[in-house]
């Protein structure tokens, strides 16, 4: 009668450990899922905030050219207004 009663309790601990294990493999694939996803929206912000900084440093260098060309422009027509 022991060895029965034993016998099923083992049965019992078993399945109690099993039915934990499959949690855990649940839970533990829903946190990776979320963590897989949280890389690829932090993937797609961090990819969006360098293309707009790209963009504004090429509009800044644009705008500097520009500003430095109208300057040896000014002084280039002065300095030869003068020397005449």
């Amino acid at each position: 009668m022991r060895k029965i009663i034993l016998a099923a309790a083992i049965a019992g601990a078993a399945l109690s450990i099993s039915a934990c294990s499959q949690k855990t493999a649940d839970a533990t694939s829903a946190a990776a899922d979320s963590a897989s996803a949280d890389a690829a929206a932090n993937a797609d912000a961090a990819a969006t905030a360098v293309s707009g900084a790209a963009t504004d440093a090429a509009s800044a260098t644009s705008e500097a050219a520009t500003d430095g060309a109208a300057t040896t422009t000014t002084e280039t027509t002065t300095a030869t207004s003068t020397a005449q």
